[in-house]
């Protein structure tokens, strides 16, 4: 047997494959027996409240789908808790129904480009970054209250380089950084590991079109759902 395997070695190097080595399985950071909630607007939805159910197609089905088959004896419970049109206000409403009761022991927030849209449509109920910190502040701080869960914060983002043409796409991106800096201060102050997927897309967007991610700014094609997904795994350890 272990000429046979010398053997192979001895081929495969002739051959010029280079053997790769094992995967750190145990510097993933979500384990056996866990339960993860993904929450947040229309981005983590994806259509999981109608014929996506129960994930819907985006991000979140993309990264279980992944987990999954890296970790098959991993008995992971996860939750899509996304609803469409969702602002931080929204989340704080729903906090204890959707979030709480699974007693999680893994949270994933993304929310923002809805508060920031409130703010830029002089809508009825603007969330201006000051009430989007407050109330972002108080979900976590339940969260850590009533449950001993890890907390993943995602930051809003918007896929254009439209920043001196004054249109509403410009202006978005001016008032982007403001709730961007919300997440990233809550994520230091809460301990939560932390994606920003807006700096993702930038470099992306340095070599690539932005309909190569995104139809329109907001929504993710496959492709722009792919790059979220990454990037929450590669937070989590991947």
């Amino acid at each position: 047997m272990f000429n046979l395997t010398k053997r192979w070695a001895r081929r495969n190097r002739e051959a010029g494959v280079v053997a790769q080595p094992e995967p750190d399985r145990n510097g993933f950071a979500l384990q056996d027996g866990q339960t993860v909630v993904f929450i947040g607007d229309s981005i983590t939805d994806a259509g999981r409240r109608a014929a996506e159910a129960p994930f819907g197609n985006g991000y979140v089905k993309l990264a279980i789908d992944l987990i999954t088959a890296r970790f098959p004896e991993r008995r992971i419970t996860f939750y899509n808790e996304g609803i469409g049109g969702n602002t931080v206000e929204d989340l704080r409403n729903r906090w204890h129904d959707d979030l709480l009761v699974h007693r999680p022991d893994w949270v994933s927030v993304k929310v923002g480009i809805n508060d920031l849209h409130s703010v830029l449509w002089n809508g009825p109920n603007p969330i201006t970054p000051q009430k989007f910190e407050r109330l972002y502040r108080e979900c976590l701080a339940l969260t850590k209250e009533k449950t001993h869960a890890e907390l993943l914060l995602i930051s809003p983002f918007y896929v254009s380089t439209d920043t001196d043409t004054q249109s509403f796409r410009g202006r978005v991106l001016q008032v982007l950084p403001e709730y961007i800096a919300v997440v990233e201060k809550l994520a230091q102050e809460f301990g939560a590991r932390y994606v920003n997927p807006h700096a993702k897309f930038a470099e992306q967007l340095k070599y690539r079109p932005a309909d190569r991610f995104c139809p329109e700014p907001v929504h993710p094609s496959v492709s722009g759902h792919i790059v979220l997904a990454l990037s929450v795994l590669e937070a989590l350890g991947w």
